[in-house]
């Protein structure tokens, strides 16, 4: 058998992926919207921190109803992101920095701008009419069923023309593919393989749990644990218009198409319980998604026990060969800065970097971005202004990119699409890369830490210790030095005294500095808000 630290991993699984909502990471030409050269010109900064990917929200051409996921044409680019020619320059700059470039796929719905669809609603004899979902009204002239749009509202839609509703799962402007049409999976796989030739890496498949419906488009039953403040969306629970058995042969063919090429990622986007999220690795012997994506530390309370709970349901449910991830933000998502406070995002840092699996970074996160209030007159996503009162719009998420404290720091001279969050000429990536105790200077010592060591870039994960405040791991890989992390989850101190391993070491990443350097020997004693990585010079299992 191979040592840990002689096999070969592939590129996804040794390396870190950073999400780029290209619209708020940098702007060239004035217009307050970030653009593909923006990208460009701050791949330097990438490449400092040690990223390995880089994934970009979606370039399409798009009436931009929902911000580039209602797309028009799946094989170009969006005039206010650029030309193709920026596209190629960026993904040539990408791999020759030793990068890889990722893109999103957008398969469960085009924009109702798409040539496509115009075609499918022109007629009911149409060639493309069974593109799209089409159904007859009930007798009383109410929609097939009872299924709900994420967007607010019904996912049907009345169509005069042609006397038919059309389905919807997200906004009326985002019509569904017919994925059970294998006209339609023929055009996807052929949009896949456009991209691929031209060099990508691999896509972010979009709300892959979607793609497939019930055929007997049974009603969704009620969620039982609806509450007032959550989206109407969640009303009902998606039984029927989600997650459907014939998803996986669907799954099974895009990666056919991967694989054609060498050394491809497919990402997806599936928010379900973990024991049916790792069914999308594979079933039957047949590969599926590389990565489904593991939101356990977006959709978690920031509890120590639930969470070493849900790590250890995690690995127990992983397929054997199979390779887990991590994510604790996105575009769709409120910033960890703001799910669990300033202090607690460092210890988020130090948790998502050190659990065994692949990382996926938000932008901005390695600088402690926050949500920023929008105003409700400058609400620019469709799921707030649908959902008004509800506090449910992703713009705070979304805003600009704090690169510096110059004007709207440093992101546009004109406009910004959205506006900055007030504290920016603090906190932005130039004063932190001067500061040793910043966020930026915390990300950028544990990226080079796991670089450097392969026990946490690719060694075991073995669970020691959890209470109601602490979370506690080893991490080693076969014939290397093991790391201790130990995380306090809470605002108190705590006090880390292992029943079950003994153990010496030196702190080498501390979230509080002055603790680096400093020898442990079987206790620790942690502030609030406190995470820590120990490089272990001898551990022992003790039986209790």
């Amino acid at each position: 058998m191979q040592k840990d630290n002689q096999k070969q991993y592939r590129w996804w699984q040794d390396g870190i992926i950073y999400q780029v909502y290209p619209r708020s990471f940098q702007d060239t030409n004035g217009d307050g919207v970030g653009d593909l050269r923006g990208v460009i010109e701050r791949l330097e900064y990438l490449q400092g921190l040690g990223v390995r990917a880089i994934w970009l929200s979606p370039i399409y051409p798009s009436p931009m109803a929902d911000f580039g996921y209602d797309i028009s044409d799946y094989e170009g680019i969006w005039p206010a992101f650029g030309k193709m020619a920026d596209l190629d320059e960026l993904l040539a700059r990408v791999h020759t920095a030793g990068m890889k470039l990722i893109l999103d796929l957008v398969p469960n719905h085009s924009s109702d701008e798409h040539p496509w669809f115009k075609e499918s609603r022109s007629s009911r004899d149409d060639p493309k009419r069974d593109w799209y979902i089409w159904k007859d009204a009930k007798p009383d002239g109410s929609p097939p069923n009872n299924w709900l749009s994420v967007f607010g509202g019904s996912a049907w839609q009345w169509d005069d023309k042609t006397q038919q509703y059309y389905y919807h799962a997200f906004l009326v402007k985002q019509p569904d593919l017919n994925w059970r049409n294998p006209q339609v999976e023929q055009a996807m796989l052929g949009v896949m393989r456009f991209w691929l030739d031209k060099g990508v890496d691999g896509f972010r498949v979009d709300a892959m749990w979607h793609m497939v419906k019930d055929l007997q488009w049974r009603d969704n039953p009620r969620n039982p644990d609806y509450k007032e403040w959550m989206a109407t969306y969640e009303h009902l629970l998606p039984v029927y218009s989600t997650d459907q058995p014939e998803m996986h042969g669907i799954v099974a063919t895009m990666r056919k198409v991967l694989d054609e090429y060498d050394q491809r990622l497919m990402i997806a986007e599936i928010y379900l319980p973990v024991h049916q999220l790792v069914t999308y690795y594979g079933v039957h012997d047949k590969a599926e998604a590389h990565l489904p994506f593991n939101f356990m530390l977006i959709s978690l309370d920031w509890d120590a026990r639930k969470i070493a709970a849900a790590i250890d349901e995690y690995e127990g449910a992983l397929p054997e060969r199979d390779w887990p991830n991590w994510v604790i933000g996105n575009h769709d998502q409120p910033r960890i800065t703001s799910r669990v406070g300033i202090g607690q995002a460092r210890v988020a840092a130090l948790l998502l970097l050190t659990l065994r699996g692949t990382p996926t970074m938000y932008y901005g996160d390695e600088l402690g971005m926050r949500d920023v209030p929008i105003p409700p007159k400058e609400v620019r996503d469709p799921q707030g202004l649908n959902m008004p009162g509800k506090n449910l719009s992703r713009d705070p998420e979304r805003t600009p990119m704090q690169w510096d404290d110059s004007i709207n720091a440093g992101f546009t001279k004109g406009e910004p699409w959205l506006r900055l969050d007030r504290a920016f000429r603090r906190v932005n990536a130039n004063t932190q890369k001067k500061d040793p105790q910043s966020f930026l200077c915390l990300y950028s010592k544990l990226i080079r830490l796991r670089q450097q060591e392969p026990s946490l870039a690719t060694g075991a994960y073995r669970p020691v210790y959890s209470d109601t405040q602490l979370l506690a791991y080893i991490r080693q890989a076969e014939d290397q030095p093991a790391f201790l992390i130990v995380l306090n989850l809470s605002h108190r101190p705590c006090y880390f005294t292992p029943a079950t391993i003994r153990f010496t070491g030196v702190i080498f990443i501390d979230t509080l500095p002055e603790q680096e350097q400093v020898s442990v020997k079987d206790s620790i004693d942690l502030f609030g808000d406190e995470g820590m990585i120990v490089k272990l010079d001898d551990w022992q299992s003790v039986s209790v």
